[in-house]
């Protein structure tokens, strides 16, 4: 415990009895190692770029992730908690979620299978990938000095395919059913605090809608909907005779009042930042769905004016919001697009080769939990005027991720390394612009 620098202490504290002690010390070994490896997130690439900060046997370290007793669900509720109360301690919560393929070759890796990948995928040629389709829900949170939202990760489960499932005898759950399994989760951690979530078309699902409906105010879902979906009046009273309605009049579907409507024009906030001119058609109903009823909601139609982006139907649980916040509220679920990139260029995604059980469902969801961690050590060292220089490029606007890496690695280097194996003081020796140079060389942003 002495030998972590001063400014990472309140983060790793309040994690800390997610561990057993023996367990800590070394789980700290392996979080700064992994920050400062470049390339390849093996524990003996870990263990190689920290040295003699790593006592013991090198089996030990390899037993954190594979037979050490802790809890990956106490370490992401301490996580998320520390997170709200210093980056979110007011107002509703935006969430959004999503998932990611993971490629992990190999005959014997837990849980892989063969999944879609979305991002070489077209509708008219479907690419696969080999290995763990992830899906996180993250945190989308604005920090003063950054151009754009960043959505830190919070909570991360595997998905388990339909065929892995039927082999082991296990309902198959869908990535909306597990989206909705991590709210529920969000709404028990945080029961004073209540959110807005934003998903694509594959969590925009009528049930999670309902599920939504059923929190009594504390969660609204905003995700995309369809032109032709059925909507309906509500029920009307019953009058005592024969079996109730489940639904009233049938309303025209979204595609048939765009037709006619007068079209609104705003300017929103849009995918990947900037602003965007669109024009918009707004209506409230109730979704119906055979066997589990009425959801009321808000449809917004939404129109790009400048042709570049296809016409859209966007929905919310929450009738109150005005079109411009449905609108931003989705166009804001593409940061998490961003974290997936980031996770792979900086923090080694894709780059552990654990196949066991439990090393498979702890190595990269704590690659997950690195990137809100090192947002929130970033944070750190920007308030106490300690960060340092990060990577310019032309045209640079805010701050971004790879700056925060850059930082960190940095401030690692000079108050864990180099204050860990005594050489602190022979490091502030050398010249200013020769310290640059090598922190350069040793930390660099990927």
């Amino acid at each position: 415990m002495d030998s972590i620098p001063p400014a990472a202490l309140p983060l790793l504290l309040h994690l800390a009895p997610a561990f057993t002690r023996p367990t800590f010390r070394r789980g700290i070994v392996l979080l700064f190692a992994t920050l400062l490896t470049t390339g390849r997130r093996t524990v003996h690439n870990l263990l190689r770029t920290v040295g003699l900060l790593a006592p013991g046997d090198s089996s030990s370290y390899r037993r954190v992730l594979s037979e050490a007793s802790w809890s990956g669900l106490r370490v992401a509720a301490a996580l998320t908690r520390f997170v709200v109360v210093h980056f979110a301690s007011a107002g509703v919560l935006h969430v959004v979620g999503d998932d990611t393929v993971d490629e992990h070759r190999g005959k014997k890796v837990h849980g892989k299978a063969r999944h879609r990948d979305p991002v070489r995928s077209s509708h008219s040629y479907t690419t696969y990938r080999y290995g763990h389709k992830w899906v996180v829900v993250a945190l989308l949170v604005r920090f003063p000095w950054a151009a754009r939202v960043w959505a830190l990760p919070l909570l991360v489960v595997l998905y388990r395919s339909a065929k892995d499932n039927q082999q082991r005898g296990r309902r198959h759950q869908t990535p909306t059913e597990l989206v909705q399994l991590q709210l529920r989760l969000l709404l028990r951690w945080l029961p004073g605090r209540t959110f807005l979530f934003a998903g694509d078309s594959g969590y925009g699902s009528h049930e999670l809608a309902c599920f939504a409906q059923q929190q009594r105010g504390r969660l609204a879902l905003v995700s995309r909907f369809y032109p032709d979906a059925n909507l309906y009046e509500p029920p009307p009273p019953y009058r005592g005779k024969g079996r109730p309605r489940v639904k009233g009049a049938k309303l025209p579907s979204p595609a048939h009042v765009v037709a006619t409507a007068a079209r609104t024009p705003l300017e929103v906030a849009w995918y990947g930042g900037g602003r965007r001119q669109v024009e918009v058609v707004t209506a409230v109903g109730h979704w119906y769905k055979s066997g589990v009823g009425l959801v009321q909601l808000r449809w917004v139609y939404v129109h790009d004016r400048t042709g570049t982006h296809r016409d859209d139907y966007l929905y919310s649980t929450d009738v109150t919001l005005t079109p411009h916040q449905i609108i931003e509220a989705y166009t804001g679920r593409w940061n998490i697009e961003t974290t997936f990139q980031e996770l792979r260029a900086y923090l080694g995604l894709e780059t552990t080769r654990g196949w066991c059980r439990r090393t498979v469902l702890r190595a990269a969801p704590c690659l997950f939990g690195l990137y809100t961690v090192v947002a929130v050590l970033f944070a750190g060292l920007r308030a106490a005027g300690t960060a340092t220089a990060g990577v310019d490029w032309a045209k640079k606007e805010g701050t971004t991720f790879s700056d925060a890496i850059t930082t960190v690695r940095r401030w690692l280097w000079t108050d864990w390394v180099f204050a860990g194996l005594g050489h602190d003081q022979a490091f502030a020796k050398i010249p200013a612009d020769l310290r640059d140079v090598l922190l350069h060389a040793l930390a660099p942003a990927a």
